[in-house]
C-alpha cells in the first residue's frame, strides 16, 4: 500500500493510509494483525503453558467437545459415589457425569453436576476445571454473566489458565465490557506466543470496537484545535486550482502585506490578510463577521463560507464544515471553481465520516461542473488509491498530470503509484521504468521535496537503503519544517540498520519541528511498545490523540493506546518485565 507523504484530505496526518499499520512504506515491523503486542510475540517469554494440561488452541483434549475431563460409563453414579470415600475422587465422578449430560445437550443437568463435583471437592485440590467446565454449561445457555463468575473463580485458582481466559473473553465481549475482555484476550495471546489465530483476530475486533467507544465518547468533548501552519501549508499545496489561494496571493503579495495593518480591516478582508500572514486563528471569526453581514449569495460570502469550511475540517468541526461547504456547492450562482473545490473538500469529509460512497457522488459532480480541472482526478485519484481501485486511481492521476503536466505533486505521485502497482506484476522492470520516471521528475522540478520523499520510499522498497537515506536527506534540506519526512527517515534507520536510538532521534527531531505532528507521536509510542516500555507509549498515544482530526483517526489512536494498557497489566498479573 502506498503512502501519502503530504498532509492533504486523504492524509490528515501525512502518515500511512493504512491507518491500522504504522510506516507500512518502510516496512518497520511495528504491528502484528492490526495490534501492538510485537513485544510479546518476539520476547518467546511465554510458550503454550497452561497448568490443566489442555491444549491452548481453544479446545479441550477429552472426548467431550468442549469438556475437559474423560467420560466413564462403566457403573452408575449412584454406585460410583456410594463406593468412592476420597472427596476429590468422588468430585471427579459428579465432574465426568457433567461432562456426559453436557455432550448430550442437557446443560442445566449438566450444572448441577459440575456443582456438586464443585462442593464435593476438597480445598485442598484445586477445582478450577469443574468451574470452567460449569461456565461452558452457562455458555450454552447464554447466561454470561455466570460464566464470567465461573471463570473468574477458575483464574483465581489458575491465572494462566486459558480456556478460563478464552471463555471469559468471549462472555465480556457478548456483554460489552470491552476493557476487561481486552486484556483477557490479550493474556491468551502472550501465553499461547500468538499462535492461536482466532484469538489474535478476536484481540483485533475488541480493540477496533473499543477504540470507537472512545472516540466516540471523547469527541463529544474534544476541544478544536489549530492544526500545525506546516500541515496548513502541505494541505494547500495538494491543490494546484484552488480560487482561494489564487485570490489572496493575488490580492495580497509581500509588498502590500508590509504596509497594511490587519486590525484596521473587518470580514474576508481581515480573513484573507490574515491567511496571507498565517494568523489563521483570526480567520473563522472574520468570515463569520462577513457571512452575518452581507447578503447570502454574495461572491464574498461564498468565498467566506469555502474559507471558513476549511477551517471548520481542519479543526475537526465536521458538522460546520459539512454545513458551510454544501451551502457554496448549493448556489449555483457561486463562481464554478468555488463549488468544486468545495466538492472536492466536502469528497474528504465524507470519507472522514466513512462514507466514501458519498464521496464519488461529489467527485463525479465536480467533474461535471468542470472536467479540465486537475484537482478533480488528482484527489479522487489518491481516494481510489486509499480504497485499493488501483486501475481507477492510476486512470485519474493520469488525467491529472495531463490537464497540468506543471504540477510536481501529480506529476510525482502518478510516478510512485504507477511504480507500485507495475511491481507487483513486472518485477525488475519495474524499478528501472521507475527510476527514469523519477529522475525526470527531479530533473524538471528540482525544487520539490516530493520527488525526493517518493524516490526514497521507492529505494528503500528495493532495500537500496543508503541511497534512500541520501534522497530523505534532500528533501529534508529543500523542506526543513517537514516533520512527517523526519520520522519516515528515523524509520528507514530501523529497516536499514536497525539502529533505534537514532531512529528516536530522528522522530524526536520531529516532533521539535511540529510538536502538532501527530504521526511522530504515533510511530513513536508503536516503537516504545517494542521496546516494552508500555507507560511511555501511553503517553506518547495521549499526546497524538488529541491532534486527531477525526473520529476514525482518533479511534485508531485509543486502540494502540489500549492495546499497551492491555499488555501492561497482562505482564503485571503474569509477572512479566516490560522492558529490554
Amino acid at each position: 500500500m502506498a503512502a501519502v507523504s503530504r498532509a492533504g484530505p486523504w492524509s490528515p496526518g501525512g502518515n500511512s493510509w493504512s491507518k491500522w499499520q504504522v510506516a507500512v512504506v518502510v516496512g518497520a515491523p511495528l504491528a502484528v494483525a492490526g495490534v501492538s503486542y510485537w513485544y510479546y510475540r518476539k520476547s518467546g517469554k511465554i510458550r503454550n503453558r497452561n497448568s490443566s494440561g489442555t491444549s491452548t488452541n481453544g479446545n479441550p483434549t477429552s472426548k467431550t467437545p468442549s469438556m475437559e475431563g474423560p467420560d466413564n460409563t462403566a457403573e452408575s453414579i449412584e454406585a460410583m459415589i456410594a463406593n468412592e470415600k476420597d472427596s476429590f475422587k468422588r468430585a471427579q465422578i459428579y465432574k465426568n457425569e457433567g461432562n456426559k449430560l453436557f455432550k448430550a445437550g442437557k446443560y442445566d443437568d449438566a450444572i448441577l453436576m459440575y456443582t456438586k463435583a464443585i462442593e464435593a471437592c476438597p480445598s485442598t485440590e484445586k477445582s478450577d476445571i469443574f468451574y470452567q467446565n460449569r461456565a461452558a454449561a452457562y455458555e450454552q445457555l447464554r447466561k454470561y454473566s455466570k460464566v464470567i463468575e465461573d471463570c473468574s473463580v477458575a483464574l483465581e485458582l489458575n491465572p494462566r489458565y486459558v480456556k478460563a481466559l478464552q471463555r471469559r473473553a468471549k462472555a465480556l465481549e457478548q456483554t460489552e465490557e470491552l476493557e476487561q475482555c481486552l486484556e483477557d484476550v490479550t493474556a491468551v495471546c502472550i501465553i499461547e506466543a500468538f499462535q492461536n489465530q482466532s484469538s489474535i483476530v478476536q484481540a483485533d475486533r475488541v480493540l477496533k470496537a473499543l477504540g470507537r467507544k472512545h472516540a466516540k465518547e471523547a469527541i463529544k468533548h474534544r476541544k478544536p484545535q489549530m492544526p500545525s501552519k506546516y500541515f496548513i501549508r502541505t494541505f494547500l499545496s495538494a491543490f494546484s486550482e484552488d480560487p482561494l489561494q489564487k485570490m489572496i496571493k493575488s490580492e495580497y503579495p509581500p509588498e502590500r502585506l508590509k504596509s497594511e495593518d490587519l486590525a484596521s480591516k473587518k470580514g474576508f478582508e481581515k480573513a484573507k490578510h490574515a491567511f496571507a500572514i498565517g494568523d489563521y486563528d483570526q480567520i473563522v471569526a472574520a468570515c463569520s463577521e462577513e457571512i452575518d453581514s452581507v447578503e447570502a449569495d454574495g461572491g464574498s460570502t461564498m468565498a467566506a463560507l469555502l474559507l471558513r469550511g476549511t477551517f471548520y475540517l481542519w479543526l475537526g468541526e465536521m458538522k460546520n464544515a459539512a454545513a458551510d461547504l454544501e451551502a457554496v456547492i448549493e448556489n449555483e450562482m457561486a463562481d464554478k471553481k468555488l463549488r468544486v473545490n468545495a466538492l472536492i473538500k466536502r469528497a474528504s469529509l465524507h470519507v472522514q465520516m466513512d462514507v466514501p460512497n458519498r464521496s464519488f457522488e461529489d467527485f463525479e459532480k465536480a467533474a461535471n461542473l468542470d472536467p479540465e480541472n486537475s484537482d478533480v482526478y488528482h484527489h479522487r485519484g489518491q481516494m481510489n488509491l486509499l480504497l485499493e481501485k488501483a486501475e481507477e486511481a492510476k486512470s485519474d492521476f493520469a488525467r491529472a498530470v495531463e490537464l497540468n503536466p506543471t504540477f510536481p505533486i501529480a506529476y510525482v505521485q502518478k510516478c510512485y503509484i504507477d511504480y507500485r502497482f507495475s511491481s507487483m506484476t513486472n518485477g525488475p522492470s519495474a524499478f528501472k521504468s521507475a527510476q527514469k520516471c523519477f529522475e525526470e521528475a527531479i530533473q524538471k522540478f528540482p525544487d520539490c521535496q516530493e520527488c525526493y520523499m517518493l524516490y526514497a520510499q521507492v529505494l528503500t522498497d528495493k532495500g537500496n537503503f543508503e541511497d534512500a537515506d541520501k534522497y530523505f536527506e534532500k528533501a529534508m534540506k529543500l523542506d526543513p519544517s517537514n516533520a512527517t519526512l523526519v520520522v519516515h527517515r528515523g524509520l528507514l534507520q530501523l529497516q536499514w540498520k536497525n539502529d533505534v536510538d537514532k531512529a528516536l532521534k530522528f522522530i524526536e527531531d520531529a516532533i521539535n519541528i511540529d510538536s502538532k505532528c501527530e504521526f511522530a507521536y504515533e510511530t513513536l509510542g508503536t516503537i516504545e511498545v517494542q521496546r516494552g516500555n508500555l507507560k511511555r507509549a501511553v503517553e506518547l498515544f495521549d499526546k497524538a490523540i488529541p491532534l486527531s482530526k477525526t473520529e476514525f483517526e482518533m479511534s485508531h489512536l485509543y486502540a494502540l493506546r489500549d492495546a499497551a494498557v492491555a499488555q501492561e497489566k497482562v505482564a503485571t498479573k503474569l509477572g512479566l518485565s516490560t522492558g529490554l
